[in-house]
């Protein structure tokens, strides 16, 4: 199969096939909330809809996203023959209506009308030293865009200052003002330190973690832990009408910073955890979730 035809597939298993363990996390959710609620209603719909998403390959959102592509390719590979691939793709799978034409110019604001425009898609470059190469890639959503946050620490108005304390009041903050906006419930990535840009870069690239999968750090995996049990304790619940679950998980990152700055984003992805995986290894294309 040639590149361009499997980043066509890997953008169709995106949009139209939840990872497993995402539904499995709903799933826990479902059985979790009470009977004759809004909250179990909702979630009972949301199961509905990835199981005719996946059944009849169609969206299981009506927004598709926009395309955030990392790709990890070794030393002969080269860039212009990815973002061909990917374009091509991404046309492609617009006019297959797998994908919503989500790229607008911001100065004229005209719609492409095929997913292509200024940094549309996405691509993050990294060269490694395996002979394989991992093209990874999230569907993410505006609205759930929409009710992401950035923090500089310290933040008077919550008292958090630059520690971990500091960084769990931001955390509860940001989803606090979310409530079911971002189309709860919701995954968190967090990005603490680094640049402005680079921290919102690294709170995304934790939704490539599995449910459950727990940063390396003990300190964080142990704020992560935390954060999931006290975020659900906030009983926005589904899509805001209350409930038992507000988050399905929390990841959390960290890089070095200027000692000048102290910076916490946090990206926030609806129920709709559209990521997938494809590696190519000796001539052969293998998907994952």
């Amino acid at each position: 199969m040639e590149l361009k035809e499997s980043v066509l597939e890997l953008i169709r298993r995106a949009a139209t096939d939840l990872p497993p363990d995402v539904e499995q996390v709903l799933r826990k959710a479902y059985d979790n909330e009470d009977e004759n609620t809004p909250a179990k209603n909702v979630l009972s719909t949301i199961l509905e809809n990835v199981k005719m998403a996946r059944k009849q390959s169609t969206p299981m959102c009506q927004d598709t996203g926009s395309l955030v592509f990392y790709i990890d390719y070794p030393e002969r590979g080269l860039e212009k023959d990815f973002r061909q691939a990917i374009e091509w793709a991404a046309v492609e799978a617009t006019n297959r209506q797998y994908l919503r034409p989500n790229a607008v110019d911001p100065v004229t604001g005209k719609n492409s009308g095929n997913n292509l425009g200024i940094n549309a898609p996405y691509i993050h470059f990294h060269q490694w030293d395996k002979e394989e190469t991992r093209i990874r890639l999230l569907l993410k959503g505006g609205g759930s865009e929409n009710v992401g946050a950035q923090y500089k620490l310290p933040y008077p108005p919550l008292n958090a200052g630059r520690d971990l304390k500091g960084v769990r009041k931001v955390i509860i903050d940001a989803v606090k003002n979310a409530q079911g906006l971002g189309c709860a419930p919701g995954t968190i990535g967090v990005g603490i330190g680094g640049g402005r840009d680079t921290s919102y870069a690294l709170s995304k690239e934790q939704f490539f973690r599995k449910m459950g999968q727990r940063s390396g750090n003990k300190e964080l995996a142990e704020l992560e832990a935390e954060l999931l049990n006290d975020l659900n304790k906030l009983e926005i619940g589904p899509m805001g009408f209350g409930g038992k679950t507000t988050v399905l998980d929390v990841f959390i990152a960290s890089q070095a910073r200027h000692p000048a700055t102290f910076y916490v984003s946090v990206s926030y992805n609806c129920w709709a955890f559209r990521r997938k995986t494809m590696i190519i290894k000796n001539g052969e294309v293998h998907y994952d979730d």
